[in-house]
């Protein structure tokens, strides 16, 4: 599961862009108190809100797909494990706040040329990945759309 750890980055960026997110709207703001306020409304907002992505896999010779299904909660995401998918392979999940999506097809096989990742975000590509990049990349990990 050596794939799991390369999500890590990916949160604390998320993480990032969220407390400036949080520093844009405190410089709006006339006091002390209206800047917790506001900082702690688009927190609130943004953990809470939920959005759906799809995931899709493509190619040949993928032993088990891993992907965050929406379990757990940002800073530790549940996975879920496909073994011997059939592909091509297609999953939409909802997930929750800044949780990152992913998707991670692993394949025994040395040659992954042939294997794609994409996830998709009210109809648009936010992340993909091909070939050998999908397995040296560790799959397909987007940060959460609501965060921008």
């Amino acid at each position: 599961m050596k794939h799991i750890h390369r999500t890590g980055g990916l949160l604390r960026a998320a993480a990032g862009a969220l407390a400036a997110t949080g520093l844009v709207l405190a410089l709006g703001a006339c006091s002390a108190e209206s800047v917790d306020d506001a900082v702690g409304k688009a927190v609130d907002k943004t953990v809470d809100e939920t959005y759906e992505v799809t995931y899709e896999v493509t190619g040949k010779s993928v032993d088990e797909i891993t992907f965050h299904g929406g379990g757990g909660d940002a800073m530790n995401p549940k996975l879920e494990t496909v073994s011997s998918p059939t592909l091509p392979w297609k999953k939409t999940v909802t997930l929750r706040g800044i949780m990152p999506p992913a998707v991670m097809p692993m394949a025994v096989e040395a040659d992954g040329t042939d294997i794609a990742c994409t996830i998709t975000y009210k109809g648009e590509v936010i992340k993909e990945a091909k070939g050998e990049g999908v397995l040296t990349a560790g799959g397909c990990v987007a940060v959460s759309p609501v965060v921008g």
